[in-house]
């Protein structure tokens, strides 16, 4: 058997659970590419022939390519004044008055071209790729009208093109009211069901709809459902932003539309989450928004277990919440803040991420999958989640190829 690419003297972690053995670790192990997919992966002495180029890896350890299942990465401006202010005691009321809020981030989206929502984009991803991330989800959400929201999505488009990253895309229109429909939010919920997603299907800018459900500052369970009857209507899968702050019923929400996924839910109760189990919608987890704004209320990761409901973790990088440019702290947080194991947190930006977004190519190290990876030169797996502000990661291969960790790969 002939492949494109081997890679040898490596320390596998398949994310194929085994029999006590959730990593699925494969020691002295190697991994083989044909025509961008994984051919063949087990202990080197079992490779079952050669390769037109070998990389021998020197014990480190190979990943599959971390995935990023949530960000807001496409947005004008920061708020790094707003959390100036914030720190010197100004109330959220002050803030605002000052042109603070994600109103602000609107007013700088809708300013800003596309190039240059592409160009203050390109460092953060950047920052991203270098811890291993070859998969990442870029919602807009930032717009709020037509013209702007696709914009945001045409920008995320092409930052899969000006670097080497799996794209995936999430109109976000039911983010938040804009200040032209300023006490109108139902008037806007349907505007954003009725106009703004059939024309973002139609250009084909979005592989998912997602919206924001929180009746006191978002969109309320039933304004949600015109955005999800919507996405229905066009072909487009779901996704919801959930039972942040409140239990608002998103995650039993979530799981009726047979969402993809519902993040943050830090609130959800434990039968939204049976019933999002059963739906098999995935959990996201976002533990830098959780920290940012200093929440303390647990997400019930008992009741999740429980239930057998799988679980993502995601940077949510966005400017006001969650400015989070490392999707390995976020490991580390996910442990620390929620107790996730080290399995747990590892599943959650590989397999589980994958499946948050639907894609069932990607994620773990098995025949036929994608040969995305990401290696890594630590002593044993658990140093990904245990390390707070070293990246380790030494090489990336998207579709077999290395396409490197520095800035600009």
């Amino acid at each position: 058997m002939s492949f494109d690419r081997v890679w040898l003297d490596a320390q596998l972690c398949t994310m194929v659970p085994g029999r006590g053995d959730p990593l699925g670790i494969i020691e002295d192990g190697a991994v083989a590419a044909k025509d961008g997919r994984i051919a063949w992966v087990g202990r080197r002495g079992g490779l079952p022939g050669a390769a037109a180029v070998t990389t021998r890896c020197d014990g480190a350890w190979i990943l599959p390519g971390l995935i990023d299942c949530h960000t807001h990465i496409v947005f004008g401006g920061n708020r790094a004044r707003e959390f100036e202010m914030r720190l010197e005691g100004a109330s959220y009321e002050e803030i605002a008055k000052a042109g603070g809020g994600i109103l602000s981030t609107v007013g700088a989206t809708r300013a800003a071209s596309e190039d240059a929502l592409v160009q203050a984009a390109l460092p953060r991803l950047d920052a991203l790729l270098a811890e291993g991330v070859t998969t990442i989800e870029v919602k807009s959400g930032y717009g709020l009208d037509l013209a702007t929201e696709a914009r945001m999505l045409r920008a995320a488009r092409r930052l899969g093109r000006e670097r080497a990253v799996g794209v995936v895309t999430s109109c976000l229109a039911a983010h938040a009211v804009p200040p032209e429909f300023a006490g109108r939010r139902t008037d806007f919920a349907r505007h954003v069901a009725e106009a703004i997603i059939p024309a973002i299907a139609a250009e084909g800018l979005a592989d998912a709809v997602d919206a924001f459900t929180d009746s006191a500052i978002a969109f309320t369970p039933e304004e949600t459902g015109w955005a999800f009857d919507a996405a229905a209507r066009a072909g487009l899968p779901v996704k919801l932003h959930a039972d942040q702050l409140r239990d608002d019923g998103g995650a039993a929400l979530a799981a009726r539309h047979g969402a993809l996924s519902a993040d943050h839910i830090e609130y959800a109760n434990a039968e939204g989450i049976a019933a999002m189990a059963r739906a098999g919608t995935v959990g996201v987890l976002l533990p830098g928004a959780f920290y940012f704004i200093r929440e303390t209320h647990q997400p019930d990761i008992a009741a999740m277990r429980a239930a057998g409901l799988r679980l993502a973790l995601a940077t949510d990088l966005n400017p006001g919440s969650s400015p989070a440019l490392s999707l390995l702290l976020m490991l580390n947080m996910g442990c620390t803040l929620f107790r996730l194991t080290v399995a747990e947190a590892l599943a959650g930006v590989t397999r589980h991420a994958a499946a948050a977004l639907g894609l069932a190519d990607r994620g773990a190290l098995a025949p036929g999958l994608r040969c995305d990876l990401a290696l890594f030169g630590i002593s044993r797996p658990a140093e990904l989640c245990y390390w707070m502000g070293r990246n380790p990661c030494v090489a990336r291969v998207r579709a077999g190829e290395d396409c490197g960790v520095a800035a600009g790969a």
